[in-house]
């Protein structure tokens, strides 16, 4: 069946008209496979020719866009007629005139939670840097390195008056790096452009973390959300993230005789298969009682245990109203649990173990906090001796 290639114009802004092939009968898309009757070539001419420059412009982009259309036509028709390097290029250029921008959001969309509100965040700022048109065709180190200079001088959109955070332009940088890399991998991008850009360094930021006897003000203050104060205090007796707590299920707790209550469950952020064993007074926190077998098995054990702003309010409160001035967010009590781990000469090893840790490098931050602490508890004893 004999396939006919049109070129034809459609009036859009500025006085120009788009050029495209229109396809009889339809052909199916290069990426989605959907039946598609058109192919905008990226080209325009003006409607209104006032000058020579203009003319000469129309007259060039026709005879470009002719070209392409008898291209199309003959690959469509006698494919055989083409080297394999050209029907490559033909392949290339119909991949770089989709938008990254489009691709990047179907990435974003796949993903939940905090994970999906980091997404999003860069979403917006390279849609705010590009203005929301970026082809896969133009992506390349230069609009790259661009960006991360972007992403570096521009202001927060939660306050439009502070400087975007450096770990905060590390974290959305990485983001699109790795929608690039992910785009490679699914054969859009011919070249790994990711391996070729380097990443935003980050500044090592201070670990927030409570004290014993914070800890136990916290228990004994009421706070609005039970749910979310049991799962707060859960994280510090057992360090597990806000993620893995808010998924976790009575099926993957076991007791066993002589060891006590075991957590075996998949980490969310590293997929790693984890086998974590939790105190009495932490499994009491959950509210399982003597006979959790009875429990309906692939049930949330927190359930109503939610992730917004609204609750991170209530969070904030709970905190403030147990007198605690320090900065504290859900994630911090993770913290409290490796500081307190590592105060208490826990093998780093096992505190490794423990978190959840791939790199020991991560797990030794918590024992230079405590390092750090027991200097400055030597120097608190300040004796009046002459030398």
């Amino acid at each position: 069946m004999t396939i006919k290639v049109a070129l034809r114009q459609k009036v859009i802004s500025k006085g120009r008209k788009s050029l495209y092939l229109d396809f009889y009968p339809a052909i199916p898309h290069p990426k989605t496979g959907e039946p598609t009757r058109r192919e905008f070539l990226g080209l325009y001419v003006f409607e209104k020719v006032n000058n020579p420059i203009d003319k000469q412009h129309n007259a060039d982009t026709l005879k470009i866009a002719a070209s392409i259309r008898q291209k199309r036509e003959n690959y469509l028709n006698k494919p055989e007629i083409y080297s394999q390097f050209e029907k490559d290029q033909l392949r290339a250029k119909e991949l770089g005139e989709q938008s990254f921008i489009d691709y990047f959001k179907k990435l974003t969309n796949k993903k939940k939670g905090n994970t999906k509100h980091s997404w999003t965040s860069a979403l917006n700022y390279i849609v705010t840097f590009t203005g929301g048109e970026l082809k896969f065709a133009d992506l390349n180190q230069k609009l790259l390195e661009n960006f991360k200079d972007y992403l570096l001088t521009t202001k927060s959109f939660r306050s439009n008056k502070t400087p975007l955070a450096q770990n905060s332009a590390s974290s959305y940088f990485n983001k699109i790096k790795a929608g690039i890399k992910q785009a490679f991998q699914d054969e859009i991008l011919l070249t790994d452009l990711n391996s070729k850009i380097s990443p935003i360094k980050t500044e090592e930021t201070r670990r927030e973390y409570l004290t014993i006897a914070e800890l136990n003000n916290l228990v004994k203050t009421p706070c609005k959300d039970e749910v979310l104060k049991r799962a707060a205090i859960f994280s510090a007796m057992t360090g597990l993230r806000f993620s893995d707590i808010h998924k976790l299920q009575w099926n993957e707790l076991e007791y066993i005789e002589s060891q006590g209550y075991i957590l075996n469950f998949k980490q969310k952020k590293t997929k790693s298969i984890e086998v974590h064993p939790i105190s009495d007074q932490a499994y009491n926190l959950i509210g399982g009682g003597n006979k959790p077998q009875q429990i309906q098995q692939d049930t949330l054990v927190f359930v109503g245990l939610k992730y917004s702003a609204y609750k991170n309010d209530i969070l904030k409160g709970w905190i403030e109203s147990a007198g605690i001035t320090k900065k504290i967010t859900f994630h911090c009590f993770r913290h409290t649990y490796a500081t307190l781990l590592a105060y208490g000469n826990t093998n780093p090893g096992t505190v490794q173990k423990m978190l959840g840790h791939k790199n020991i490098k991560t797990t030794m931050l918590y024992f230079h906090i405590v390092d750090q602490l027991k200097r400055e508890a030597s120097n608190v004893i300040n004796l009046d001796i002459k030398s």
